[in-house]
C-alpha cells in the first residue's frame, strides 16, 4: 500500500523595507510568494505574513522584537519551513535557522527548488544545475567548525591544510567546470538547428511576459500543440518551437520560453542566456502580459528589464498582448479593449476563448512583411535551386520564360532579397 507523501508545512514572509528603492506594492508580491511556493509539489503552505520594516538589519533580517514575535507564530503553527520573499545573505539565514529553529529559503533558493522540479530536458537540467551550484557556490559559511582545519601533505605532521569551505568551493569550482563544457555541447547542437533554420528561413516570432501570463495557453492555441499550460507560476520551463501557418500570410516558427518574474536571480538568468537566445533571434516578439492581474504594470517593467539585460534593444518589432480578457469583469475587458485599439502594437485578447486571435495574427503577419519593393531580374535555366526558393517564399509576381532563362517579377522584403543573394 502507498504512503500518502509527507509534506512540509511552510510559511511565506514578505518583508516589506521602507528603506528599499521602487520596492513592490507589499500585498501582490506577498500573494506571488505563496503562488512561487504553491508550485512546489511537497510545500504545504499554511500561512504567509507581510513584515513591515523600517530597513533591513545586517545580522538578522528583523529585529529582535519581531523576530520573538514571529516564533511564536511559526512554532505555534508546527512550521518546518520558513520562505523569504527576498533576498537574505548566508549570515542572516543561519542567524534565522538559529533563533527560530527550522529551515529557511530566500526567494532565490525557492525558485531554484522550482526549476529544478520542472526542467526536462537535458539542456534545462544543466542550466539548472549550474545556477543552483553558483547559488550554493556563495552560501558556504563556516558552518562545519569541527572541520576547520584538515590535516595538510601527505598525513605527516606539517602546516594546516585547507579549510573545508575551501574544499567544498573546489569542488564546486570543478562540477560547475564540467556542467559548462555539457552545456557547451549542447548549446553547440543548439547553434546548429538554428543555422539550420536560417537556411529555411521561417521568421521566428518568439513570445516572452511574466510566468503565468498564458504564453503556453497562446502557444496551444496558434499551434495546435498540447504544451503544458495550468494557472500556476513556471508551469513551462523547456523552451518549445512548432512551425504554424499564417492565416493569408508566411509560414513562421513560434517559439514559447520560459516565464520571467520580478527578481529573478541572476545565476538564471545567466544559466537561461542560451535558451533565451532564441528571443534574441526573433523577428517579432510577443510580450504577453496578463491584463487582469493587479500588478500587470510591474510586471511588464520586469519583462522589459530583463530583455533589455539579455541585450533585445528597443527597435525590434513588439507587440504588446493583453491576455486573460475573460478573466475581467465585461466593463473593464470592454475598457481594456478600447484602449488597445487606440494604441499601436497593443492587441487585447483571450488565449482561452481565442478573442482577438485574428487581429493579433494580422498585426503579426504586417510586421512580418516589412517594406516590401518590387524588383526585376533574370535567372538562367541553371538557377534552378534559387528559382525554387523564390517560389518557396511567395515573393514572384510575374514570370515569363525566355531563350536565357527566367523573367522574374518579385517584390520582396530586404532581408528577403538578402537571404536570396546568400544562396
Amino acid at each position: 500500500m502507498e504512503h500518502d507523501r509527507i509534506r512540509t508545512r511552510a510559511w511565506v514572509l514578505h518583508p516589506d523595507i521602507k528603506s528599499d528603492q521602487g520596492r513592490r506594492p507589499a500585498e501582490p508580491a506577498l500573494a506571488e510568494g505563496v503562488a512561487l511556493a504553491e508550485a512546489l509539489p511537497d510545500l504545504d503552505v499554511v500561512g504567509s505574513t507581510v513584515v513591515r520594516l523600517p530597513k533591513a538589519h545586517a545580522g538578522m533580517l528583523f529585529g529582535s522584537g519581531k523576530i520573538e514575535e514571529l516564533k511564536d507564530l511559526l512554532h505555534s503553527n508546527e512550521v518546518d519551513l520558513v520562505l523569504i520573499d527576498g533576498p537574505v545573505s548566508p549570515v542572516q539565514q543561519r542567524n534565522l535557522e538559529k533563533a527560530w529553529k527550522v529551515k529557511i529559503l530566500d526567494r532565490t533558493g525557492l525558485i531554484l527548488e522550482i526549476f529544478s522540479d520542472r526542467a526536462r530536458t537535458r539542456e534545462g537540467v544543466l542550466q539548472v544545475e549550474m545556477a543552483a551550484l553558483s547559488y550554493q557556490r556563495t552560501r558556504l559559511v563556516r558552518a562545519w567548525t569541527h572541520l576547520e582545519r584538515q590535516r595538510g601533505g601527505l598525513g605527516f605532521v606539517g602546516g594546516p591544510g585547507e579549510t573545508q569551505i575551501e574544499a567544498d568551493r573546489r569542488a564546486i569550482d570543478d562540477q560547475l567546470v564540467n556542467l559548462r563544457r555539457q552545456l557547451a555541447k549542447v548549446v553547440k547542437t543548439r547553434s546548429l538547428h538554428r543555422a539550420a533554420r536560417a537556411k529555411i528561413p521561417f521568421p521566428i516570432v518568439a513570445l516572452v511576459g511574466y510566468t503565468n501570463a498564458g504564453k503556453s495557453t497562446l502557444f496551444n492555441r496558434l499551434t495546435g500543440a498540447e504544451v503544458m499550460a495550468k494557472d500556476m507560476l513556471f508551469a513551462t520551463l523547456d523552451p518549445t518551437m512548432r512551425r504554424v501557418e499564417m492565416p493569408d500570410g508566411p509560414e513562421i516558427i513560434l517559439s514559447d520560453t520560459v516565464g520571467f518574474i520580478s527578481d529573478l536571480p541572476t545565476e538564471l538568468v545567466a544559466a537561461f542566456r542560451a535558451t533565451l537566445e532564441e528571443v534574441l533571434a526573433a523577428d517579432v516578439i510577443l510580450h504577453v502580459r496578463d491584463i487582469s492581474h493587479e500588478d500587470s504594470q510591474n510586471q511588464a517593467n520586469d519583462v522589459a528589464a530583463i530583455l533589455s539585460t539579455l541585450g533585445v534593444d528597443e527597435t525590434r518589432a513588439q507587440i504588446e498582448v493583453w491576455n486573460k480578457l475573460d478573466q475581467l469583469p465585461e466593463d473593464v475587458a470592454e475598457a481594456r479593449r478600447q484602449r488597445a485599439a487606440r494604441e499601436e502594437g497593443i492587441h487585447a485578447i483571450s488565449a482561452l476563448t481565442g478573442e482577438g486571435i485574428e487581429a493579433l495574427l494580422d498585426d503579426v503577419a504586417l510586421k512580418l512583411e516589412g517594406v516590401r519593393h518590387v524588383e526585376e531580374f533574370t535567372l538562367s535555366f541553371a538557377q534552378g535551386k534559387e528559382r525554387a526558393w523564390l517560389f518557396q517564399q511567395d515573393v514572384v509576381t510575374n514570370e515569363e520564360q525566355g531563350e536565357e532563362g527566367f523573367a522574374l517579377t518579385v517584390r520582396w522584403t530586404d532581408k528577403q532579397k538578402a537571404q536570396f543573394k546568400a544562396l
